[in-house]
């Protein structure tokens, strides 16, 4: 049997994200514009397969040429026909709309492979008897065959994306390990290149070995481009090492993205938003980061959009060190109600600031004020849809030029409505409290954690003329009481410096923000709770990051010794401080369900936040921060790696609660989003029904105008890959 954490439920969540009423009272021009935005971030997006695993683009090809001939309706009388079950076409139909909303076969959220869960025979009978194989059975069957065995094998390396002996990644080639990538980092900075855009390629020409750094762009020659570091391309010797930067990974795909980008000029509402878009266009043009880095200074400058988007390789969560960026593209309309909340939040933030645990040495010189608004996503194009964003994450421009926070307020509406049934590892008298004030304590902890925890802190740093953004003779380091010794030095950034803890770091210092800053009435008041109600929001917001750090275990990889998933690594870190305060304030215990089977339960004492709780985040809090701020990779990573450690010993046997989240586990929500198509000269909104068949029917349409170019695109990207991944 295999584990159930590799199969997606058949009764998994699926919703459809409502964006109708804020898309139709868009303005024409307005609703052209978010068209070919989304247009754009679709056809990027389609590299993430690409940036997932080898078989991600084959199995997706697959699927498009089956459900464009047939719908899901259709197409389950020939399942039938063929001897599959009901539970074993629904069990397809899942698998199918897990792969599109992933954006490849491994979980958006956690990292883990997903594998169909009926059997691989039945499965091939299906897609023997389907229309599109009976049209092209040579070619269905070449791709059939060329997905078939990946797509259900479950090695242990292939169990979770990983870099090296740790897992499948196709960030870098098979060949590569941490070794590798460390050295492409020292060479990348050496160049002030950023690894945001590229792969890297190990070449083994008999004894020595050559690199092949990859930059993604729609032009494929390495030629002379004026403002765009054209230096960058070519051939460099490197601590004994040839590395070779060359352009034109995903090539067709970034043609389009461009080209769609071009279109959306046309109708775009101000001069930032034309000059924002052109800086994007000649970035996905010719690879460049520094343009991606110039539209990103004109979108700071955008205040307060209509259409709010953002577009290009932002997250480096899934890069197993650190520092590549995932493709995503977001489309939303702006919720004017919430975000008047969140304006006045901004408002406050240098109120706040002043109350983080930190000297104020430590913090930024001045607090950039940020838009932050609330939005109904229209389209997020990527692996997977958060709550909220902080962004841009070039530290040059969000330490000293500012950057832009959102809510997803459609996302938040949907993906945190919970069922007291489902609900695990809560006490009775807890569950309808939480329910009645998830919503309420989430949309607090995520303001928060976007303006004030990402928004928040300085880093040190001493640039390539010499010069300091700090007077090093005076700052004193809270934890030595000693000047402060070490800093970043000339193109060292956060992500370069940390690499493989950066992000599950960063996240989880801007999810202690959060929970500090929710103890001060002002913050609560700001968002319209007062009284015993700020006293439930504020409960509510703690006992969920409690709740959240245990069921962060199921994300830990015993074999590896690994996390999967950046936020839950976060949750469960700050679990085990407010576990190691004492006193009572959290308490974790392992007892039997109803059912008869292991379970446990936490619980928070609600008298003790304010003291015990308060003064030991205050104290890890003010630790994470000094570490961050000096460039203090060993002392940060120490104390990190600390308390992300999961072990059976100790006053909790945190090895057997992860057998035991596993087995009360819920499966993550999917989310089905509209399309948008031209008609004439205005702009169709095409929405479908929250279910496996409804997302599968949204990507069909989505790519019908030029999908079997794409289709081929696609399944070129991939072949000429496919050597790369053999170790």
């Amino acid at each position: 049997m295999v584990d159930s954490q590799y199969f997606l439920p058949t009764d998994v969540g699926i919703s459809a994200l409502d964006c109708g009423e804020a898309f139709r009272l868009l303005l024409p021009r307005e609703q052209m514009y978010a068209h070919y935005l989304s247009r754009a971030a679709w056809y990027g997006g389609l590299a993430v397969l690409l940036q997932t695993s080898p078989e991600s683009a084959n199995i997706f090809v697959l699927l498009q040429k089956i459900f464009r001939k047939q719908t899901p309706a259709q197409l389950e009388q020939v399942a039938v026909a063929a001897g599959l079950s009901t539970e074993e076409y629904q069990a397809f139909l899942v698998y199918a709309a897990g792969l599109y909303a992933n954006m490849g076969n491994y979980k958006s959220f956690g990292d883990t492979k997903f594998i169909p869960n009926l059997p691989k025979d039945k499965l091939k009978a299906l897609v023997s008897a389907s229309q599109a194989f009976q049209e092209q059975p040579g070619e269905m069957e070449a791709l059939m065959d060329s997905c078939s065995c990946a797509l259900y094998s479950l090695d242990n390396k292939q169990k979770q994306l990983g870099l090296g002996d740790k897992g499948i990644t196709t960030y870098f080639s098979g060949n590569c390990g941490l070794e590798d990538a460390e050295l492409a980092q020292k060479f990348l900075d050496s160049q002030n290149l950023s690894a945001y855009n590229t792969r890297l390629f190990k070449m083994n020409n008999g004894d020595k070995s050559s690199y092949e750094v990859r930059l993604a762009s729609a032009v494929q020659k390495d030629c002379a481009v004026d403002g765009e570091g054209d230096l960058h391309c070519g051939t460099f010797n490197f601590e004994d090492k040839e590395f070779l930067v060359k352009r034109g990974d995903y090539a067709p795909l970034m043609e389009k993205v461009s080209y769609h980008l071009q279109q959306a000029q046309a109708h775009a509402a101000n001069e930032n938003q034309k000059q924002m878009l052109e800086a994007y266009r000649r970035s996905f043009t010719y690879g460049s980061i520094n343009a991606h880095k110039e539209g990103s200074r004109y979108w700071i400058k955008d205040k307060g959009p209509i259409v709010e988007s953002y577009i290009g390789f932002i997250e480096s969560y899934r890069d197993p060190f650190g520092s590549r960026g995932e493709f995503e593209g977001f489309v939303a309309v702006v919720n004017k109600a919430m975000s008047e909340r969140f304006a006045k939040l901004v408002s406050s933030a240098e109120v706040l600031l002043p109350e983080l645990p930190w000297p104020q040495d430590f913090e930024k010189d001045s607090f950039l004020k940020p838009d932050f608004t609330s939005l109904d996503v229209l389209t997020f194009a990527g692996s997977g849809i958060p709550a909220g964003i902080n962004i841009p994450n070039y530290d040059d421009i969000r330490q000293s030029e500012g950057f832009k926070n959102v809510s997803l307020g459609n996302v938040l509406a949907v993906a945190y409505a919970t069922q007291k049934d489902k609900l695990t590892f809560l006490e009775e008298e807890d569950k309808d409290v939480y329910i009645k004030w998830k919503g309420p304590s989430f949309e607090v902890q995520v303001g928060l954690h976007e303006l004030l925890g990402h928004g928040s802190g300085k880093l040190f740093v001493q640039d390539d003329a010499g010069k300091f953004n700090f007077d090093q003779s005076k700052v004193i380091n809270p934890e030595t009481g000693e000047q402060v010794s070490s800093w970043y030095r000339g193109s060292e950034t956060w992500d370069s410096k940390f690499s493989t803890i950066a992000s599950s770091y960063e996240e989880c210092r801007a999810e202690c923000v959060g929970l500090y800053l929710c103890l001060n009435k002002k913050a609560l008041s700001i968002f319209g709770h007062e009284g015993q109600d700020a006293e439930e929001v504020l409960y509510i917001n703690w006992l969920n990051m409690v709740r959240a750090g245990l069921l962060g275990l199921e994300f830990y990889t015993t074999e590896s010794k690994s996390w999967r998933q950046a936020h839950m690594q976060a949750r469960f870190v700050i679990l085990r401080v407010l576990l190691e305060a004492g006193e009572g304030l959290v308490s974790l215990e392992e007892v039997t369900g109803q059912d008869g089977r292991p379970d446990a339960r936490i619980t928070l004492d609600r008298s003790k936040i304010h003291t015990v709780g308060k003064n030991a985040i205050h104290r890890f809090l003010c630790k994470l921060q000094v570490c961050k701020s000096t460039a203090d990779v060993e002392g940060g990573r120490a104390l990190y790696e600390s308390y992300s450690t999961v072990s059976d010993t100790g006053a909790h046997n945190f090895l057997r609660l992860r057998e035991t989240v596993l087995l009360r586990k819920e499966a993550r929500k999917m989310f089905v989003q509209a399309n948008t198509r031209v008609k004439g000269d205005s702009v169709e909104l095409l929405e479908y029904e929250g279910s496996a068949a409804g997302l599968i029917q949204s990507f069909t349409e989505r790519f019908q105008d030029d999908a079997e170019e794409l289709e081929t695109q696609l399944l070129a990207l991939s072949k000429r890959d496919a050597p790369c991944w053999c170790c």
